[in-house]
């Protein structure tokens, strides 16, 4: 089975689009056969993905650190959960651990881990394909200053690094890179 890691939001004050994008992408990607690595949460869209994937019969896995338990964050329905000492070590198990990453919407912690990707793929760290869901133009300034950042050769390539509009979409892309 492949196994996707999402990096998205915990947080429950976002505007519905996104969760209706969460919602769909979990339909989908366990409709499609995937397993989910994610951070483990029952909150915002972590929680929305895993409790689709969950509702269908899909593998999930959690990986959340020691402190994010102790204050019961954790997703209570996940029995597959990693345990890791620190947001950096939970960073490079999630990205170890799936095939693929696909970014939904989410704040400076999204935006951390889905740099820190996309930084050791560049350093040859990890080899893994990043898609980013750009649910209602969040990542539009992202992919801009990526694209900039190609044209002046600041990047080896770009080629690894897929934006799209749609849940549908991104499980094209998906299918595509680990099918």
């Amino acid at each position: 089975m492949k196994n996707v890691t999402i990096f998205c939001s915990s947080s429950e004050k976002i505007p519905e689009i996104y969760k209706q994008h969460a919602h769909e992408m979990g339909q989908l990607l366990a409709k499609a056969g995937y397993g989910l690595v994610y951070g483990g949460g029952a909150l915002g869209l972590m929680g929305i993905v895993a409790d689709e994937m969950l509702a269908l019969g899909a593998h999930v896995k959690g990986v959340i650190p020691t402190f994010m338990v102790e204050r019961e964050w954790q997703h209570p329905g996940v029995e597959d959960m990693v345990l890791t000492e620190s947001m950096s070590d939970r960073k490079q198990k999630l990205i170890a651990l799936g095939d693929v990453v696909l970014v939904l919407a989410g704040g400076v912690g999204t935006l951390d881990e889905m740099f820190e990707a996309i930084s050791d793929r560049k350093l040859d760290l990890n080899d893994k394909s990043m898609v980013v869901l750009n649910t209602a133009g969040l990542y539009t300034p992202v992919k801009e200053l990526m694209e900039r950042l190609d044209e002046e050769q600041f990047l080896r390539d770009n080629d690894n690094l897929y934006f799209v509009e749609t849940p549908s979409e991104a499980l094209e892309v998906i299918n595509k890179i680990v099918g």
